[in-house]
């Protein structure tokens, strides 16, 4: 354990995280105490800060092997450090703190590659991820100790390096009762299951697919918007059948957990694809919109078919969070297919639908200087739990 945190105190800690949609950072501010055999989180503040004007078109252009450039990176990597800690700023003060009061920050940072498949090159084997925003620079901007780079850790245990918020799930939301799952709607879709009364064993996480970030790639294609929403475009269009197929078809989807994705797979290209093809077929923006979020929501509905249900035979719940929660369109047409499962928001359980990615790097950060695991080997696939991510000093 880090000296000077005690598993008894309260601690206010804020987390960081930026998505796959690479459009801002999302910030909480989180009061975390320890009761009984669980943990009391009270959100104190949120705020999302968007990324100024270009940075999104630059971080795309790194990302993609094809354009990126190494000094480019370097450069991005110092310059998002320095906005990861104006944002801690920014939801400290929306909370009615100073940067004192705060005992630790967690920071996500922003993935610009995901290579979990291992490869052998160089006489060794390993998968790969990136994360920027050098959690160094967040330490030394405010003063306080910062976590960062949670997903290497995993990743050099064998696994995916994602999804990590599974563990927080387990923490937060297990039931001693009802079988439970977490669907986060960010970028990628995301599902946690919780069978009742479960074990860190027992749980089963994986990336489902695409969400946001095929619907809001469309939306900027076809409505010169950032997203469409509430779903409200979607709701007037019609899906066109053989375009869901076609997609649906990708091998990803039908390979079994554990597995993650993200833009390499389902990005910008994949889905300039789909804009192209339904215009070759004639279809309206309306229509395209339609096509984008039903390949979303079959694909979760497939996923719980073919991987959820066979283990745990019944989903009594589904709690719903990230930005893809305010899509009602996008809840609608799930509640429809996933009937009779019970389809709610985590606002309905006391947690921010928003905040809730941000919290759960609060919470890892906080298992990270006590010294406890932060991964579930059942979700990403490692051969054991993991310590997450890198402890910087400031100072």
């Amino acid at each position: 354990m880090l000296s000077g945190f005690q598993t008894t105190q309260e601690r206010r800690i804020i987390g960081l995280m930026s998505g796959t949609s690479a459009d801002g950072i999302d910030a909480a501010v989180i009061l975390l105490g320890d009761k009984d055999d669980s943990l009391s989180v009270d959100v104190l503040g949120f705020d999302t800060v968007a990324f100024p004007s270009g940075l999104r078109y630059r971080l795309m252009e790194v990302s993609d092997a094809k354009t990126g450039r190494i000094d480019e990176l370097g450069r991005l990597h110092f310059e998002l450090g320095e906005l990861f800690a104006r944002a801690a700023f920014v939801v400290a003060g929306s909370a009615g703190l100073s940067m004192e009061d705060i005992d630790l920050i967690g920071s996500h940072g922003q993935t610009v590659q995901h290579l979990p498949e291992r490869e052998e090159r160089f006489g060794v084997e390993t998968g790969a991820t990136l994360q920027i925003g050098d959690p160094s620079v967040i330490a030394q901007r405010t003063g306080v100790v910062t976590v960062g780079d949670f997903r290497a850790a995993d990743v050099a245990r064998g696994g995916q390096g994602a999804p990590l918020v599974p563990y927080v799930d387990y923490l937060l939301f297990r039931d001693s009762a009802k079988t439970r799952g977490l669907l986060n709607l960010g970028g990628i879709a995301n599902l946690t299951v919780l069978p009742e009364d479960p074990e860190p064993g027992d749980v089963l996480a994986f990336d489902t697919g695409p969400a946001n970030m095929l619907i809001d790639a469309v939306a900027r294609a076809e409505l010169g918007r950032d997203m469409d929403a509430g779903g409200a475009a979607a709701r007037r269009g019609r899906p066109k059948e053989d375009l869901v197929a076609d997609m649906l078809a990708m091998p990803y989807f039908e390979r079994p957990p554990p597995k993650s994705t993200g833009r390499e797979l389902f990005g910008d290209r994949c889905a300039s694809d789909l804009v192209r093809a339904g215009r070759e077929a004639g279809l309206s923006s309306e229509d395209l919109l339609a096509t984008a979020t039903e390949i979303t929501v079959r694909s979760i509905e497939d996923a719980c078919r073919r991987f959820v249900i066979p283990v745990v035979t019944r989903l009594d719940e589904l709690i719903v969070s990230g930005g893809g929660a305010r899509n009602g369109f996008l809840l609608e047409r799930l509640a429809r297919v996933l009937a009779p499962v019970e389809v709610s928001t985590s606002d309905d359980h006391g947690l921010s639908s928003d905040a809730k990615e941000a919290v759960a790097f609060a919470v890892l950060a906080d298992r990270t200087v006590r010294g406890l695991q932060g991964s579930l080997p059942g979700a990403t696939g490692a051969d054991r739990p993991a310590v997450l991510g890198k402890i910087c000093m400031p100072g």
